[in-house]
């Protein structure tokens, strides 16, 4: 029986007496635990129910949606980590809580492999009410659609009635920091351990070397592919990864972080005016030099909507004040179309400049993601890549991409380049060398496919494996031809058809080669082939994409819908994968 003297009223005491009276030893014992359990852990009852969402198009989302989970089963809760590809909608209401780590694809699309989830959240009507929720948003601020899809997440999860515990973070490219801020806050509040969740717990890495702490690799190898009286510029390049602890699969990219070019690091000083030994600090590093920042910690060419409206914050520019209006979209990426940071500060003298002003204004140098065209059973303790130069002319400049010309004017035998391994699970050979592969890579875009077709020389190729390559003359572009005829002859490489669309007056495309094999090509993915896509994703992987569509449809005899719903088919079988850029 409850004495009188408890804190219970008599109402309360009769209840509890009751209640104990009907239970037996057993019974009792467990009521006597749970309210210890519940004295001993405060307003907690039971580990919260969290579902880590993702959607990602590189891998970036993913990484962290795997580093978010392991924090969340560390601080007490019960995760649950998830691709957008593998559920509905309707799945979200069985959990307490939703953390959303998701990235914008181009301009403001959400990653293929998201796409058919977020369509169906955005317009059904889910009961989340009791949940609750916070979202991550991995973007560039390059793009004038910063994080949007992570913005569109966010905005329904609230519309639908989940809890917001914690604010949407917006991240760049150097997402480290803001991400941890945001985890941190998200699992203060959703995990019930304790009061409140301990910090989040950095997981060591799995090896020495990595994103923050990239390996400097020597230059084995620098090759030119193109032969003479190419308009090309495309360099086969191999690391040394001895002694780094860094590992691979054939499908991951290797990521180099680059240095700025010496000559546009002047030209950012001559026009600021601003003095090349002036002391400033970049975010999260050390003090230096504003030539050293310039040089290795800041992007000085990329310009956005975001760093015309920071430098206007100096400048006080009326053309720029219009053109950041919001109803001058058109006008500014006109505007913005082909220029670089340096026409900026040409253009728009700021009086009085101040250096740390300045740095504020830019963005750090992002690293660059190359698609590793090597598989490590063949090259052991190595990784190549293939590169483009990428060079051109736009309003009376020569111009050059900051990592592609490091790359190839910097970075020769026996230099020391930072690199590090950046996975990209989304885009794998199939476990079973029986499966066929067809693989469409054209220009560089073919990097991963000599790493698929090495990996299949070494482990076998039951299945067969199909290429569809392309460049703009068979004479000077042939990239990696010999090496492919080889593999041919090994029975590596099964077969392969070519489209150079310079050697004759009309163009041809490597969708031209594939509507000309569609029979075949169909007969092939009735097989149970994997088709993968490489390169270029503002034209290529389109009309790559229209084609695949066409043949399955002629070869198929299906309907333009069924032709379509074929293809998604392949996207969620995982037997349709893209690497494009």
């Amino acid at each position: 029986m409850i004495p009188e003297s408890s804190l219970l009223n008599a109402q309360q005491r009769n209840a509890a007496d009751a209640l104990i009276a009907s239970l037996d030893a057993s019974q009792q014992a467990w009521l006597s635990g749970y309210l210890s359990a519940l004295a001993g852990s405060g307003s907690s009852a039971a580990p919260a129910n969290v579902l880590v969402l993702y959607g990602t198009e590189s891998g970036n989302s993913e990484g962290l949606a795997d580093k978010t989970a392991k924090a969340v089963k560390k601080n007490g809760g019960k995760p649950t980590l998830k691709n957008m590809s593998d559920l509905k909608p309707s799945d979200l209401a069985k959990y307490d809580a939703i953390l959303t780590i998701v990235s914008t694809w181009g301009e403001g699309d959400p990653p293929e492999g998201a796409e058919t989830f977020h369509k169906a959240f955005m317009s059904e009507a889910v009961d989340l009410k009791g949940i609750s929720f916070s979202v991550c948003a991995l973007g560039d601020t390059s793009y004038d659609k910063f994080c949007q899809t992570g913005k569109e997440f966010d905005a329904r999860f609230e519309a639908l009635g989940a809890e917001r515990v914690a604010d949407r973070v917006d991240c760049d490219l150097d997402f480290d920091d803001d991400y941890d801020a945001w985890a941190k806050a998200a699992l203060d509040k959703v995990c019930t351990s304790s009061g409140a969740a301990a910090p989040l717990v950095e997981l060591a890495p799995a090896v020495e070397y990595s994103k923050k702490n990239p390996f400097p690799s020597e230059v084995l190898e620098h090759v030119l592919l193109n032969g003479e009286g190419t308009a090309k510029e495309t360099i086969h390049i191999e690391f040394d990864l001895t002694g780094s602890g860094l590992n691979y699969e054939v499908g991951d990219a290797l990521a180099v972080v680059p240095t700025n070019c010496d000559q546009v690091v002047t030209e950012i000083l001559v026009a600021t005016g601003l003095d090349a030994d002036a002391k400033v600090t970049v975010k999260g590093l050390d003090e230096t030099t504003l030539a050293n920042a310039l040089t290795t910690q800041l992007d000085i060419t990329a310009l956005s909507k975001s760093i015309v409206k920071k430098y206007n914050a100096l400048a006080n520019a009326d053309e720029l004040t219009t053109l950041l209006t919001d109803d001058a979209k058109a006008q500014l990426k006109d505007w913005l179309w082909g220029r670089q940071i340096i026409d900026l500060v040409e253009n728009f003298k700021v009086t009085d400049l101040d250096a740390q002003a300045f740095v504020n204004v830019l963005r750090k140098l992002p690293p660059r993601l190359y698609s590793i065209a090597s598989s490590p059973k063949a090259h052991e303790g190595e990784v190549h890549l293939t590169v483009a130069a990428v060079r051109y002319n736009s309003h009376g400049k020569d111009r050059k991409g900051v990592a592609s010309t490091y790359i190839v004017d910097e970075a020769k035998t026996g230099e020391k380049v930072s690199v590090y391994v950046h996975q990209n699970k989304n885009f794998r050979l199939p476990e079973a060398t029986e499966t066929p592969v067809i693989m469409v890579g054209p220009g560089t875009g073919i990097a991963p496919f000599r790493a698929f077709i090495e990996e299949r020389s070494e482990t076998g190729n039951q299945g067969g494996s199909w290429l569809f390559f392309g460049d703009q003359r068979y004479q000077f572009d042939f990239l990696y031809q010999l090496e492919l005829q080889e593999h041919l002859k090994s029975g590596a490489l099964s077969k392969i058809d070519v489209a150079f669309s310079r050697d004759q007056p009309e163009k041809v495309y490597v969708q031209h080669r594939m509507l000309e094999r569609a029979q075949e090509l169909y007969q092939w993915l009735e097989k149970g082939a994997h088709f993968y896509v490489c390169g270029d994703a503002t034209r290529m992987a389109n009309d790559v994409h229209n084609a695949l569509i066409e043949i399955v449809q002629t070869a198929g005899g299906k309907s333009l819908e069924d032709a379509t719903a074929y293809i998604d088919q392949l996207k969620k079988d995982k037997r349709y994968q893209r690497d494009v850029y």
